[in-house]
């Protein structure tokens, strides 16, 4: 099946409720479509240093920044096709990188057991970023349920709804069920508009008259600051 492996675009992402991604959806139908896999559980294992460098790093906000994950659309087994990617974000354009492998493959080139199986630029890409921050280590698990909505016209305009995004620590394969910490509050859901330029004039009213306004969220990021930072300063209480 071909993939799409280079992404350039702006990612703007809004925080609704239950009620508003509602009338939002509603509001698209006549410009948009949900995609041929409807509603999907994504699960993401992101990969991190001893001392969570990378994402403390994004959380500075600054002009530019870059994670490693592997990403999986259902749940995997050890010779699923899975994706290796390495996403950049620099003067609010995102850059994103990705390869399939098998589950397997994946895991022990990312972790430093074996080279990956195929060399090409994206592959020589990810080795300079593992070689340039040292031993990674898979560092959370997240998972989300997702709605996907493509542009009728056919641009590469889309609007995605996550919710239910869900953090842990163990068990950090993507072999394993779904299950953690609630990353948002019950009933809010994370809307995100991809677009490789202008926003179309028809969402442009959808926001306004919504009174949606665009706000900067990690998944990540939030789960590091509302999970895993307090759970590590109680560990330090505990072992002090």
């Amino acid at each position: 099946m071909a993939y799409q492996t280079i992404f350039k675009r702006y990612e703007l992402k809004y925080l609704l409720t239950k009620e508003q991604k509602e009338k939002v959806v509603q509001a698209i139908r006549p410009y948009m479509a949900l995609d041929q896999y409807g509603r999907t559980t994504i699960r993401n294992i992101y990969f991190d240093t001893e001392n969570y460098r990378l994402v403390r790093r994004s959380l500075e906000s600054p002009a530019y920044k870059e994670k490693l994950r592997i990403r999986s659309y259902c749940r995997a087994a050890p010779d699923s096709a899975v994706f290796v990617e390495l996403k950049k974000k620099f003067q609010k354009v995102v850059y994103k990188r990705r390869i399939a492998l098998p589950e397997q493959d994946a895991m022990d080139w990312v972790t430093g057991r074996r080279d990956c199986p195929g060399s090409c630029q994206i592959s020589a890409e990810v080795d300079y970023f593992l070689q340039y921050y040292g031993s990674l280590t898979p560092a959370v698990f997240l998972s989300y349920d997702r709605e996907a909505f493509y542009s009728k016209d056919h641009s590469d305009f889309r609007v995605t709804f996550d919710d239910t995004i869900l953090c842990r620590q163990k068990e950090l394969s993507l072999e394993s069920e779904v299950y953690g910490l609630p990353v948002l509050p019950e009933g809010m859901a994370l809307m995100e508009i991809k677009c490789s330029g202008g926003i179309p004039m028809w969402m442009i009213q959808i926001l306004s008259r919504e009174k949606l306004y665009k706000t900067s969220f990690s998944k990540y990021g939030t789960a590091y600051q509302t999970i895993i930072y307090p759970h590590m300063k109680k560990e330090a209480v505990y072992s002090a």
